[in-house]
């Protein structure tokens, strides 16, 4: 079992609010992870884009109504001076350390809860002539219950790669993306185990989409234990439509597999030991499985 302690010692520094840090061995092992995910992406030369840290609140009001739990806002104050300067002559922080607000302004973005969003978002009302395949990588924030080092963050690292085209495009994408998914954890002896999944909806047997996962398996995530690494993601039409996206002149469908970089990194201190000399070498790994 893998203790706070061990991973500290690579380089970890854990905020119990639910983020981390990285340094020294870890922090290498994270860009070599991000190297070799990005190797995997290449299989559909996917674009690489790099998105800003939030979302227009508007371009994502489906998922807060989902999610509204996990949400976590960016906020500002008045800009008045009379609210600055209340704000400014009072206690500011409490002593539970909480921020004591003044009157905020309007709260019109979302701090990126995934990194497919911002794909879709940039190409609302695209007409595309072929398939599109994207990679990108974002910090995402979640809010959960209670944190765990590496395991269950508000703040956590997601490398996604993304198809939009016809039904049949994403459907493939999914079905080879798992399984170079497979090929890679295979040669970094990482034992991944697939399975149908949910998301945790807010008052889930409201939500339509609870009800479509639960009837059809469009989500499946890899697990290393009961730890999900990665998650594959079939949306058929829904981002197409909501964002105006066609392929072929009708709404395009999309797919992603997603994959949280820190949950990588604990698995494989668990799995190959807390010697930096002992770990796979990822992206040779990667490039193995896309030559297959």
């Amino acid at each position: 079992m893998t203790t706070l302690t061990d991973l500290t010692d690579l380089g970890l520094r854990w905020d119990a609010y639910g983020q981390s840090g990285l340094s020294g061995p870890l922090l290498r092992l994270a860009d070599d992870l991000d190297l070799a995910l990005r190797r995997l992406a290449a299989r559909w030369d996917a674009v690489e884009e790099q998105p800003p840290a939030t979302l227009p609140a508007a371009a994502v009001t489906s998922h807060l109504r989902a999610f509204p739990h996990q949400a976590t806002f960016a906020i500002g104050l008045e800009p008045t001076d009379v609210n600055l300067g209340e704000f400014a002559d009072g206690p500011v922080v409490d002593p539970a350390g909480s921020v004591v607000l003044t009157r905020t302004g309007p709260v019109t973005t979302v701090l990126t809860p995934a990194a497919c969003f911002h794909v879709y978002a940039q190409r609302r009302s695209a007409q595309l002539a072929e398939a599109a395949y994207v990679t990108t990588r974002s910090t995402c924030f979640r809010r959960e219950e209670h944190y765990e080092p590496l395991q269950r963050q508000w703040s956590f690292a997601m490398r996604e790669v993304v198809c939009l085209g016809t039904p049949a495009e994403a459907a493939s994408f999914l079905t080879e993306t798992r399984a170079l998914a497979d090929d890679f954890s295979r040669f970094i002896d990482l034992p991944l185990d697939w399975s149908p999944a949910t998301d945790p909806f807010f008052r889930p047997h409201r939500q339509p989409g609870f009800l479509l996962q639960r009837v059809q398996p469009v989500k499946h995530e890899a697990a290393y234990g009961a730890l999900a690494l990665a998650s594959a993601n079939r949306h058929h039409e829904h981002f197409g439509s909501t964002f105006g996206i066609s392929r072929d002149g009708v709404p395009a469908s999309t797919a992603c597999v997603a994959f949280g970089l820190e949950r990588w990194l604990y698995a494989l201190v668990d799995r190959h030991g807390t010697d930096p000399g002992g770990w796979p070498d990822l992206v040779t790994a990667a490039e193995k499985a896309v030559a297959r």
